[in-house]
């Protein structure tokens, strides 16, 4: 098993204040937009950009909630590991508003369709984007695509992209790993 460092973590806070940029060139003061970070992961990249948009953009009152969408795959209750729920947090409605779902890697695109359907328990949104800071663009299996990528990576089935969050921000690191 080999690895490679994708991203650094110098490389990712660039990224990051990038996405943030662009958030806010289409949202602009985000009355009617939400931010949904996907469990487990995409909980990570959800709260950081919040964070740069709160601190850094002097963004007021963004709405940022958290979605767990384990019930909602196509994969559940198939093969032989069991799947581990995580908490949804999401106390505002998002009927009427404009979602941003943030996940940290795209890869098939299973867990963005089950997110869809998950995301309409809890209102209709006018409209949903989709962010992730890791796009696999030759491994989609549904038809796909983010309207935000922090960085395209042609990684082969074999390889896999690992994103390592640590509290210290100047630890943060991502790995291609082939096993």
């Amino acid at each position: 098993m080999s690895q490679k460092v994708l991203l650094s973590s110098k490389e990712i806070h660039i990224i990051l204040h990038r996405l943030a940029c662009q958030l806010l060139e289409k949202h602009l003061d985000f009355k009617n937009t939400v931010l949904i970070g996907l469990q487990p992961r995409g909980i990570h990249v959800a709260r950081r950009l919040a964070d740069m948009l709160v601190n850094d953009y002097k963004v007021k009152d963004i709405q940022l909630g958290y979605l767990d969408i384990t019930f909602y795959r196509d994969d559940f209750r198939r093969g032989d590991k069991t799947l581990e729920a995580s908490s949804t947090k999401i106390d505002f409605l998002v009927e009427g508003k404009d979602v941003v779902m943030i996940d940290d890697v795209l890869y098939t695109g299973r867990s963005i369709r089950a997110a869809l359907t998950a995301i309409q328990s809890f209102g209709r949104p006018r409209s949903i984007e989709l962010l992730t800071l890791i796009d696999r663009r030759f491994s989609r299996h549904l038809p796909i695509q983010p309207d935000y990528r922090g960085r395209q990576v042609d990684a082969i089935n074999e390889e896999r992209v690992q994103v390592v969050w640590s509290d210290d921000p100047d630890k943060d690191i991502i790995y291609l790993i082939n096993s």
